[in-house]
C-alpha cells in the first residue's frame, strides 16, 4: 500500500539536537552517591521541530524546515542528520549569538532492556529572536510557503515562535491559502485562527486552570469545549497519554483510544502525533481519521528508545491496513 501522505509541508519552530551519552555503570563514585558510567557510545537524534519534519518524510511526505541554529558543532550535526533523513533545510537561519539548542541525556545501560535515564542537561537560549534574525526567518517563510500545502509550527517555547512570526504566518495563510497547524507547549491563545492546535493534557490543564478528568467522557467533553472556546482555533486536539486523545471542532467532539503498547520511551510521541495530524489534514482526511492514525503511529514511537519516527510501511504492517491508499479505516 502506497502512503496516502504525499504532501509538501513547511515546518517552522524551535530546532533541537538530542544527544544521548550512554555508558555502563561500573561502580559508585567516591565523590557523591552517584554511579560512575564508562561511556560506550554517543547517539545523536533530531529533536524539536526537526523531529516532526523527519516524521513527515518517513510517512511519505516531503518536508522543508525553517528555524534558527547557532554557528557551532551542534548545527553541523543537525544539518547532517537532516540530510540523512531527507529533510530540506532551506529555511534555517544561523544566529551566531545563540547556541544550537542541545538536550543531552545521560543513560546507563546494564541489565535493562533499554537504558536507564539518569539525568538531562539542556544547552539553550530562551530569549526571543533578535529583530534582524526574526526578519530573515520571516522572509524565508514568505519565499518557501507558496510551494507547500501546509505549514506546521512546532513551538517548544525557546524563543523562535514570536508574535511577529505568528502574525506573518496569518499573512501567509491569507496570501497562499495555506493551512496552519501548531504543536505548542503552552500559551495556546496565541494561535487563534489556526486550522488545528495540538497540545498534551498537562499543557491544556495549565492553560485552563482546571483538570481534564479521566474516566468521565462527559466531563472531559465539557473541558475540551471550554478549551475550544478559549483558543478559538478551527480544531483542538489534546493527547491524553495512555488514554489516547480527544478532539473538538466545529463538527463536534470525539475521542480515540491509544492502542496497547509496551512503553519504553515517550520521547517524540507528540512529534509523531502532530506529523500525522498535519499530513492527514493536507490529505483531506477527517479529524477523526487523523487522530486515529496518529494514535496508532505514536504507539509505535513509544515502543522504541529515542525519537523514533515510524514509516507508513510500519503503520500499515502493524495495524493490518487494507491494500488501498483511498481507505483509512476507523
Amino acid at each position: 500500500m502506497s502512503s496516502p501522505f504525499c504532501h509538501n509541508v513547511l515546518v517552522v519552530g524551535d530546532l533541537i539536537l538530542d544527544e544521548y551519552l550512554i555508558g555502563r555503570a561500573t561502580r559508585l563514585s567516591r565523590e557523591a552517591a552517584v554511579p560512575v558510567l564508562e561511556r560506550t557510545r554517543r547517539h545523536l537524534l533530531l529533536g524539536g521541530a526537526a523531529n516532526p519534519a523527519a516524521g513527515i518524510v518517513a510517512l511519505g511526505g516531503t518536508a522543508t524546515l525553517a528555524g534558527v541554529v547557532g554557528e557551532d558543532e551542534g548545527a553541523t550535526f543537525l544539518g547532517r542528520l537532516l540530510d540523512e533523513r531527507g529533510v530540506a533545510a532551506t529555511g534555517i537561519v544561523v544566529d551566531a549569538s545563540r547556541p544550537t539548542t542541545t538536550k543531552t541525556r545521560i543513560v546507563a545501560e546494564g541489565g535493562f532492556v533499554y537504558g536507564q535515564h539518569l539525568a538531562r542537561i539542556d544547552h539553550l537560549e530562551r530569549r526571543a529572536l533578535d529583530p534582524e534574525i526574526e526578519s530573515h526567518l520571516v522572509e524565508q517563510l514568505r519565499v518557501l510557503a507558496p510551494a507547500h500545502q501546509l505549514l506546521l509550527v512546532s513551538d517548544y517555547k525557546n524563543g523562535v515562535v514570536t508574535p511577529t512570526l505568528i502574525a506573518s504566518l496569518h499573512q501567509l495563510r491569507e496570501a497562499s491559502a495555506i493551512p496552519l497547524v501548531v504543536d505548542s507547549q503552552g500559551d495556546l491563545e496565541r494561535f487563534q485562527g489556526f486550522d488545528l492546535v495540538k497540545c498534551n493534557r498537562a499543557e491544556a490543564e495549565t492553560f485552563l486552570g482546571t483538570e481534564i478528568p479521566s474516566g468521565d467522557r462527559e466531563a472531559r467533553h465539557a473541558a475540551l469545549a471550554l478549551l475550544y472556546d478559549r483558543v478559538l482555533a478551527h480544531a483542538v486536539v489534546v493527547t491524553l497519554g495512555g488514554e489516547g486523545m480527544a478532539w473538538v471542532s466545529r463538527e463536534g467532539y470525539g475521542e480515540s483510544k491509544a492502542p496497547r503498547a509496551e512503553v519504553f520511551d515517550v520521547t517524540g510521541a507528540g512529534d509523531t502525533v502532530i506529523a500525522v495530524l498535519a499530513l492527514a489534514h493536507a490529505a483531506g482526511l477527517s479529524l477523526e481519521q487523523g487522530c486515529i492514525l496518529a494514535s496508532r503511529a505514536a504507539s509505535l514511537t513509544v515502543r522504541m528508545m529515542g525519537n523514533h519516527t515510524p514509516t507508513w510501511e510500519e503503520v500499515e504492517k502493524f495495524f493490518n491496513l487494507p491494500p488501498s491508499s483511498d481507505t483509512i479505516p476507523l
